[in-house]
């Protein structure tokens, strides 16, 4: 993100919760139908973290003209039904199996080391990545491809979805799935809304085009820059079968998550875990 401080108003304003609950054993975040995020029994919205939010991108910032009306007809719509709540754990991916996750990037200060480090324990990994950083960086985002990990749509601009029309948020995902079919060849199957904040606009558009929701188990809040020793912690303490585990590889200075992803990873294997990523034909 290009601002990393934000105010506290506009930080509780913004930081939104996840709720736990379970469908056909997937652990997922509960969603408002009709609008921002909610708690059961309609308690507010506890904070949830992420990122502090960039500036919106004007419309010179575009690289690719911005969807305007549906999604293009190349982009298969997601399988039936549509979601009204993201994933949040994948437990059956199996027993030993967890999900490494960054979102943000790709940015050339910090994603090459991710990369490296996930190449040299032959590890897949999800980026969630902004459309703006992947039209800056299409280098970064067909080596992720290359190694196999699967790359998702964070949105254009990092904004918040909730606070969108329709059509901003058509632009916001279908633009961002524009870069990376540009680069990659094939769009994203996979989306996050960026600081967890989903809301009905963002399920039905997403699965229009072709995309399922992907939110997360463990945060590291390595946004906040707490110590490479914390992230490492959080991880380890929260590591388990089918946790998606949320960091980020961008939006500021992240130093911190590169240096604990290489202690953290080789811990998890050396316990019998298995990162990986999920698979969707």
């Amino acid at each position: 993100m290009k601002h990393d401080q934000i105010s506290p108003d506009r930080r509780t304003l913004l930081r939104l919760s996840f709720a736990l609950g379970a469908v056909t054993a997937v652990h997922v975040v509960a969603a408002d139908p009709a609008g921002t995020p909610a708690r059961p029994g309609g308690e507010p919205p506890a904070p949830a973290s992420g990122p502090p939010a960039r500036a919106q991108a004007g419309p010179g910032a575009y690289r690719l003209r911005p969807m305007t009306s549906t999604a293009p007809s190349r982009f298969r719509p997601a399988p039936p039904p549509v979601r009204t709540r993201p994933f949040e754990e994948l437990p059956e991916l199996g027993r030993d199996a967890m999900v490494l996750s960054f979102d943000d990037g790709p940015d050339p200060r910090y994603t090459p080391d991710i990369l490296a480090t996930l190449r040299a324990y032959d590890v897949r990994a999800m980026f969630f990545v902004c459309g703006e950083m992947a039209a800056d960086n299409p280098d970064l985002l067909r080596e992720m491809a290359d190694d196999g990990h699967v790359v998702g749509n964070h949105t254009w601009s990092h904004p918040l979805i909730p606070k969108l029309s329709r059509a901003e948020v058509r632009d916001e995902l279908g633009s961002t799935s524009e870069v990376i079919e540009k680069t990659l060849g094939t769009p994203p199957l996979w989306y996050r809304a960026p600081y967890g904040a989903w809301n009905r606009n963002s399920f039905e558009i997403g699965a229009a085009m072709g995309m399922e929701p992907m939110a997360w188990t463990v945060d590291t809040l390595d946004w906040t820059t707490p110590g490479t020793d914390t992230i490492v912690r959080r991880v380890k303490k929260g590591a388990a079968p089918g946790v998606v585990v949320l960091s980020h590889d961008a939006g500021g200075n992240r130093s911190q998550s590169v240096a604990a992803l290489r202690r953290y990873l080789p811990a998890l294997i050396e316990k019998g875990y298995r990162p990986t990523v999920p698979n969707r034909s």
